[in-house]
């Protein structure tokens, strides 16, 4: 069997271009000036040679690393996976290789990896940010990297962001339960001062007042966007003086938890306890009664937000855009409809 050709290294680079390993190393890790001329048989020799021993050593030769960053926290919600496999596919479609870090939902964590992801010389990022992460988005711009913000929209206008349709969507799902003649509607909300707890929120109070149900704050319980939060939120609602007949859950994890806790206390969903989610989850129809949502168009977010960053990778000057992607009504029984039932 014939020997197959060894991958080019660092030494052939120096040997070709009549350097030193040392200077090689300068050259394509830009740790030190080198003469220009120096600089220009370094790159030729990485151009001969096909050298491909780094990112940023191609990076010199093409002006690009056709590379970019995605920060995200892996641990959150579960159409996460769409969203990474949606940029995946939207970049590879554009030439693009995507870099995945996860940010943890921490501050910190998130500062740390988009600081590495900046170190192998990305062309741009799609961040889905931690909460209250003002800090980092502002560094990204400070350094001119074309930055798209997904699925966790801001109220700043100075960067794109992709995200959903918050507060007519939550006030469509409000407007339905009320319609079942309940005036007791709890909600189960993520953070308050998160953009999109607070519009989601804002969403339900305009679909109460659409409804003529009055608005009563107690009847609004905050979790941390995870299945134990939901379940504690619930559990909070459930110990009012008046408990709440319907709840509605504002994402697919708190819903989860709102779901266990009413197992645990021998609620029958979508009779002693109607149900409706804002977000689609994988088991919304695997459960008995199958679960009322608002289906966020998850795929189409993240394919939205690679071609946004494609556009400002190849116009930096161009203005800023929000792009809000309506969810869609998938009505089942869990809101307490009788099957037959289909329109919100």
């Amino acid at each position: 069997m014939p020997k197959r050709p060894s991958r080019p290294t660092q030494r052939d680079i120096a040997e070709l271009a009549g350097v030193s390993i040392t200077t090689v190393s300068h050259v394509v890790n830009d740790t030190r000036a080198v003469a220009p001329a120096t600089r220009e048989a370094v790159l030729a020799a990485v151009e001969r040679t096909g050298y491909t021993g780094d990112v940023i050593a191609r990076s010199l030769v093409t002006g690009g690393t056709q590379t970019i960053g995605l920060a995200v926290s892996l641990s959150g919600s579960p159409h996460i996976a769409t969203l990474v496999q949606a940029v995946e596919r939207e970049a590879a479609a554009a030439g693009y290789t995507v870099l995945l870090s996860d940010t943890h939902d921490d501050t910190d964590t998130e500062r740390s990896v988009v600081r590495a992801l900046r170190a192998h010389r990305i062309e741009g990022v799609v961040l889905v940010s931690a909460p209250d992460d003002r800090d980092v988005v502002d560094e990204l711009l400070a350094a001119d990297v074309p930055t798209v913000l997904l699925d966790r929209l801001t109220t700043r206008s100075d960067i794109d962001q992709v995200g959903p349709e918050n507060i007519q969507a939550m006030s469509a799902l409000t407007e339905h339960v009320a319609a079942r003649a309940h005036r007791r509607i709890g909600l189960v909300s993520g953070p308050e001062g998160q953009v999109t707890s607070d519009e989601r929120v804002l969403g339900y109070r305009l679909g109460l007042g659409r409804a003529r149900v009055p608005w009563s704050p107690e009847l609004v319980a905050t979790g941390d966007r995870s299945r134990d939060g939901g379940a504690a939120a619930l559990a909070s609602l459930l110990e009012l003086p008046e408990p709440p007949t319907a709840v509605l859950a504002a994402d697919d994890a708190m819903a989860a938890g709102v779901v266990v806790e009413a197992r645990r206390r021998g609620l029958r969903i979508g009779t002693d306890l109607a149900l409706a989610c804002f977000d689609e989850p994988e088991w919304a129809d695997l459960v008995d009664p199958p679960l009322t949502t608002i289906a966020q168009s998850v795929a189409d977010m993240g394919s939205e937000a690679m071609r946004l960053l494609l556009a400002r990778l190849k116009d930096p000057d161009r203005e800023p855009e929000t792009v809000r992607l309506p969810p869609s009504w998938r009505h089942r029984t869990s809101c307490g409809c009788p099957p037959e039932n289909r329109t919100p």
